[in-house]
């Protein structure tokens, strides 16, 4: 499976799926175009793995094709798909057993360097930059990295924070806080 580069101009602009897949006109091919490079690349970032993560990619969308008329439109699908996601990614851990985390840096890091400025020192500034990265996140609570993930990387609101990861939306402000403190404190230590 092939998923678009998160921040390429060719990924499709979601059409208000939630308002379709509430009146019946939606497909399960416009949730899916719409919305399956973030659901990847949120399953990327919770398990480290590019494989494990279109397994759980994979996973999402087959209980989105079985469920997608269920959906209730109590909240944004959006916010429905990433909550299918990290369960999807919590049983998938539990499952392996929190089996040794490898990337494959140079895979994606290679997808995304198209540009003439990106040389191969801009190359390897990025990759350090991102096991540092990795590696600061890797030593948060696992609470932590979630609400920062989802906060920074997803740009989702406290209030969908809150809905995916079953809290308050006061709960989730004070655990991205703390986790933002905890990530500056950690981060220049991996220099």
């Amino acid at each position: 499976m092939s998923f678009p580069s998160r921040y390429s101009s060719a990924s499709p602009s979601p059409p208000a799926p939630e308002a379709q897949a509430c009146g019946g006109d939606a497909s399960f091919q416009t949730v899916y175009a719409a919305h399956a490079s973030a659901v990847y690349y949120l399953a990327l970032r919770l398990l480290g793995q590019p494989a494990l993560a279109e397994d759980v990619t994979h996973d999402v969308f087959l209980k989105v094709f079985r469920a997608l008329d269920t959906f209730r439109g109590d909240s944004a699908i959006r916010t429905w798909l990433y909550q299918i996601t990290l369960n999807q990614c919590r049983n998938h851990r539990a499952a392996w057993n929190q089996r040794t985390m490898v990337t494959n840096a140079d895979e994606i890091l290679e997808g995304g360097t198209s540009s003439p400025e990106s040389g191969p020192i801009r190359v390897l500034e990025t990759k350090e930059l991102g096991e540092r990265i990795r590696t600061t996140l890797d030593q948060l609570l696992p609470d932590q990295r979630l609400v920062l993930l989802l906060a920074a990387d997803e740009q989702l609101s406290y209030d969908e924070i809150a809905l995916i990861t079953e809290q308050s939306p006061d709960s989730v402000r004070g655990k991205l806080h703390r986790a933002r403190k905890a990530f500056a404190q950690r981060f220049p230590k991996t220099a």
